[in-house]
């Protein structure tokens, strides 16, 4: 049978019983497949439903062929190596043994003579050139990211499932994802937010709250389709209003209308001179016609009110979020940062950045480029004191917050309300609701455990516990700041920092990005 995978009324919620998925139905086959929606709204939910990582509540799920993943790195034992995360360690230490003459003839039966040289080229797909006992530890996040892509098509699987595959990758990386997937005959469902990306995809099902939305084509055919949908549904929405609010109006009118006849009718029975027969005829006509008004009215708001409701179910309704940063007062002859001649790096035998120096003044906008493993993330860690240099001065004049890959100065085991209390301790507890609800958390969404949120969602919890500061620091560094953002949450960061009169000192891949915040100046670290 041809590799395919259905999932069929699938539903799935949290612990806690939030639910994330519910009644969706999708089939997927030989194709490139985007999948597409907002922070929170279940697409990496949806990939370890596919794995088995999870167990639906409801539906089921059903995978004909193998899968491939894209492992998300998270924490490394010291001495785990490339050759560990393509699953091929104890395949090449039996080959070493081998090779030593030390392997028995059973073990040598076993033996995959061809495993090495596979593995290489897997790396080399995902243009990486590392020796396979290299330890994970050393490698810079984007080679990290090529290395688990490596060691998801390195056994040729049916389906690649991958989760922001060019997250953490600079451009050459970028363009070896797409390169890699360009020629990729098998099937693949990829989460990701790079529309470059987006653009090589057969297909895009689009997840909202509404559902999952198939669309035939790439990531702009898409848009395109999707933008001349949403504006029907709009139209459909508004002319439902109108028909509601015309329904109601009409049977107001009609209403009064009987009253007036019903008082003009009492006023003169009131006054005699009518037989009771006929007295009796009308009234029953009054209360006929009167009934028959009110059943007509009834049935056409039910009428008005179920095209409402189709009308707002093809409609979603999507909470924005806005970034407003309060000013800084810096200003434009401060001295913000120093570094004097800073050697830095983990082995002083092989520093990571040599002789580097660096000055910002008042409100300057400098971004941090350069190939992964050219220092960048290592250079944040020097100037916050996490890691200190061997040699050179470095040296921060205000105070400074940094917004890291993994938003680390988030404690997961906390509510997103009591990091952000915690990191602003002089806000009290109506700031602090105020603060969340702009970055949309909102009610109880603000209680939730930092460690149960999506990538996306975490993200946008660091930004609104330092950004959303009634005293946002005049120093602030951003390593990554789009990673795991989507599009419109992207644009919304982008329109508060443009308004920041702080400095700004960013690491990103992201050239859109760092045009349209105004940076001013770019620090290469490439060699």
């Amino acid at each position: 049978m041809p590799a395919s995978i259905s999932v069929s009324h699938l539903a799935w919620s949290t612990p806690d019983g939030r639910a994330v998925l519910d009644d969706l139905t999708l089939d997927f086959g030989r194709e490139r497949a985007g999948l597409v929606g907002r922070n929170g709204v279940g697409k990496s939910t949806l990939l370890r439903l596919l794995t088995r990582e999870l167990e639906p509540s409801r539906g089921t799920v059903r995978v004909q062929g193998t899968i491939g993943t894209l492992r998300q790195i998270v924490q490394l034992s010291p001495r785990e190596t490339l050759a560990d995360l393509l699953g091929i360690a104890d395949g090449l230490a039996l080959l070493h043994r081998a090779e030593a003459g030390g392997a028995t003839l059973d073990e040598l039966e076993e033996a995959d003579w061809t495993l090495e040289a596979r593995a290489m080229e897997a790396l080399a797909q995902v243009g990486l050139d590392l020796p396979l006992d290299a330890p994970l530890v050393r490698l810079s996040g984007g080679q990290r990211t090529r290395a688990a892509l490596a060691g998801a098509i390195f056994a040729a699987p049916d389906f690649l499932l991958l989760d922001e595959p060019t997250n953490n990758l600079d451009r050459d990386g970028r363009q070896a994802v797409h390169d890699l997937l360009q020629d990729w005959r098998a099937g693949a469902i990829i989460v990701s937010h790079d529309r470059e990306l987006l653009d090589t995809m057969d297909a895009i099902v689009e997840l909202t709250t509404l559902g999952a939305q198939r669309y035939g084509g790439n990531w702009s055919r898409y848009r395109e389709r999707k933008a001349i949908e949403l504006a029907a549904a709009e139209q459909d929405l508004a002319s439902a209003e109108r028909r509601v609010a015309e329904v109601a109006r009409k049977a107001r009118i009609t209403t009064e209308r009987q009253q007036r006849r019903d008082a003009t009718g009492s006023r003169q029975a009131a006054k005699g001179g009518m037989p009771r027969i006929l007295l009796g005829a009308r009234k029953e006509r009054a209360e006929n016609s009167g009934g028959g008004n009110v059943r007509l009215a009834d049935r056409l708001r039910a009428d008005a009110s179920l095209a409402l409701d189709r009308a707002k179910e093809k409609v979603e309704r999507v909470e924005t979020f806005s970034v407003q940063l309060a000013p800084t007062g810096l200003a434009p002859t401060r001295e913000v940062l120093a570094l004097d001649d800073v050697t830095a790096g983990y082995d002083p035998a092989e520093p990571v950045l040599r002789n580097l120096s660096l000055k910002i003044v008042g409100p300057e906008r400098v971004a941090v480029v350069g190939a992964n493993g050219s220092g960048k993330s290592t250079l944040l860690r020097v100037i916050t004191g996490d890691l200190a240099p061997f040699s050179g001065r470095v040296a921060i004049h205000v105070p400074a917050a940094l917004l890291d890959q993994r938003v680390g100065l988030l404690d997961p085991d906390e509510t997103i309300a009591e990091n952000y209390a915690r990191l602003n301790p002089g806000v009290d507890e109506n700031g602090c609701w105020a603060a969340l609800a702009r970055f949309r958390f909102r009610a109880e969404a603000g209680d939730r455990r930092v460690g149960t949120l999506s990538g996306g969602q975490t993200l946008r919890a660091g930004l609104a516990c330092v950004l959303g500061s009634p005293t946002p620091p005049p120093l602030l560094m951003l390593d990554e700041p789009t990673n795991h953002l989507d599009i419109e949450s992207v644009m919304a960061v982008e329109a508060g920092l443009r308004a920041y009169d702080g400095a700004l000192l960013v690491v990103s891949h992201d050239a859109a990005f760092l045009e349209n915040i105004g940076v001013t100046r770019r620090l290469s670290l490439d060699p």
